[in-house]
């Protein structure tokens, strides 16, 4: 039923938006009154609010939220005005199937809801700073390589391909024709890395390489190489403005699994599971029609 629900207010709104017509009219002088609990419409009594309304386009598609202001508003509040209506005959026929499904709905948005302030707050410019102290401020220098490779799926292939390089056949040229990943077009260029960014035993056979060497075959789990080591460099700590991003998305991880693991630490929890084959999740008709 959730699905159906879904899929029937995503086909409204799809419906409405392309019916709208722009008013020609003249309009009334903006409210400024409004408010979450302003009511937009009723439908047999049941208000229809400006928060609801909001909450839809929020969940929308950003091509939707692009439309113009008068067509969106429209759209949304005509498939409310459905669901709205259609919802008043769906509680008089909903099943204890159906409220499983809502309470499970429920808890996952409230669970959501917690998570989400978690992580929020976790992010501050003190705990930045302080997580960029921590992996980098007292950094060493670290080493990083530039190679290109080119990677086949035999390891006879990829002899095939040293031999065509060590008799003069230029890298970048063999790795766009022969090379089998993403990185081909560019000529097999991997860029600039550390060694603990790559599989081994790549990483080993690039840390032996001089500046300009070619080796292979080297076998990983992805297939067979040969690389071309370009050069190498000290690569100094990056700023913070650098790793912002990625320190952003570790505080709100940990802070989240934290949360996670300190409420269910707390909680009352007990399993009652004992004589319970796990198999019986596939029994869907203990939910009943």
């Amino acid at each position: 039923m959730a699905k159906l629900t879904k899929l029937l207010g995503t086909a409204a709104l799809v419906a409405c938006l392309g019916g709208v017509a722009l008013a020609e009219d003249a309009k009334p002088a903006p409210r400024t009154d409004l408010g979450a609990d302003t009511v937009v419409a009723t439908v047999n009594g049941k208000d229809i609010t400006l928060g609801e309304m909001l909450t839809v386009r929020n969940g929308l598609p950003a091509e939707y939220k692009q439309l113009p202001d008068d067509v969106l508003f429209n759209g949304i509040l005509d498939q409310l005005v459905q669901q709205t209506a259609l919802s008043q005959i769906g509680e008089g026929m909903m099943t204890h199937r159906d409220e499983i499904a809502l309470e499970v709905d429920r808890r996952a948005y409230l669970a959501g809801v917690v998570l989400d302030s978690t992580a929020k707050k976790a992010v501050t410019d003190e705990a930045l700073q302080k997580a960029y102290d921590e992996k980098y401020a007292k950094a060493e220098p670290t080493k990083e390589y530039h190679a290109a490779h080119i990677i086949v799926p035999t390891e006879d292939e990829a002899k095939a391909v040293k031999a065509e390089i060590d008799g003069g056949k230029d890298f970048a040229e063999e790795a766009k024709a022969k090379s089998q990943d993403g990185a081909a077009a560019n000529g097999g260029d991997l860029g600039w890395f550390a060694l603990d960014k790559m599989v081994q035993p790549f990483a080993d056979a690039v840390a032996g390489m001089k500046d300009g060497d070619v080796a292979g075959p080297i076998q990983t789990e992805y297939g067979w190489h040969v690389i071309k080591l370009y050069g190498t460099r000290m690569a100094e700590a990056p700023k913070l403005d650098d790793v912002r991003d990625q320190l952003t998305g570790d505080l709100r991880q940990k802070a989240v699994e934290d949360r996670v693991t300190d409420t269910v630490a707390k909680a009352k929890v007990e399993k009652k599971t004992d004589g319970i084959d796990p198999a019986v999740l596939k029994d869907d008709k203990i939910l009943g029609e």
